[in-house]
């Protein structure tokens, strides 16, 4: 059952993203934002929403902790995540301090790790990257232009849209081409900054 959060001055954004491995509940704009990112990252990743409620002592208190996610990489290794926002987490420090030390403590117990994730890392053009390539990913392609692209890049060092102007179709058909290939993975473009005309391009 889904623990009840009240709506607060933040984005709160309930809803479900279908992952290839199953379906992730948010509850709010940067959970789901953070989904995203992890489909993009890592496609077969297991994503589960508040995995665990962890019980522990805070003097002669007893509390209670869950955190947001649960992420089971594909090539191995796992973490427990909490999602904040930066003003959020500092307001609350002190508060969700001896929470977090609990969940470090129980990752480490269960083989996984414990970490924070705020919109610092969560936001910025990977997820912008990543919003506009995962809709793309399963879309069909015209396997001997995508041939012809993946060639190229791979023979010499060359950007975007040289890569484009390169292909022997359209200018809207080479786009196409390229786009796709880079959400599948089979060309490869620096993420951490925004792709553009004179990106370069290379091949997985």
């Amino acid at each position: 059952m889904r623990r009840r959060i009240p709506l607060s001055r933040r984005s709160h954004v309930t809803g479900f993203q279908a992952l290839a491995t199953g379906v992730a509940e948010h509850e709010s704009a940067l959970e789901r934002d953070f989904v995203t990112l992890v489909n993009w990252t890592d496609a077969g990743a297991l994503v589960t929403e508040q995995p665990v409620t962890i019980r522990f002592r805070q003097g002669q208190r007893s509390r209670r902790y869950t955190p947001d996610f649960r992420v089971d990489w594909s090539a191995g290794g796992s973490d427990i995540v909490e999602i904040k926002y930066r003003a959020d987490l500092g307001s609350d420090w002190h508060r969700l301090r001896p929470a977090f030390a609990a969940a470090r403590a129980w990752a480490g117990e269960h083989g996984a790790r414990f970490r924070i994730a705020t919109e610092r890392g969560i936001r910025g053009p990977r997820l912008d990257a990543a919003k506009r390539l995962l809709p793309l990913r399963n879309v069909p392609i015209d396997t001997a232009l995508a041939e012809l692209a993946v060639g190229r890049a791979r023979a010499d060092a060359i950007d975007f849209i040289g890569l484009v102007d390169a292909l022997p179709t359209t200018r809207e058909a080479g786009l196409a081409v390229v786009w796709r290939l880079i959400a599948r993975g089979a060309l490869v473009v620096d993420l951490s900054a925004p792709i553009v005309p004179s990106t370069r391009v290379g091949a997985a």
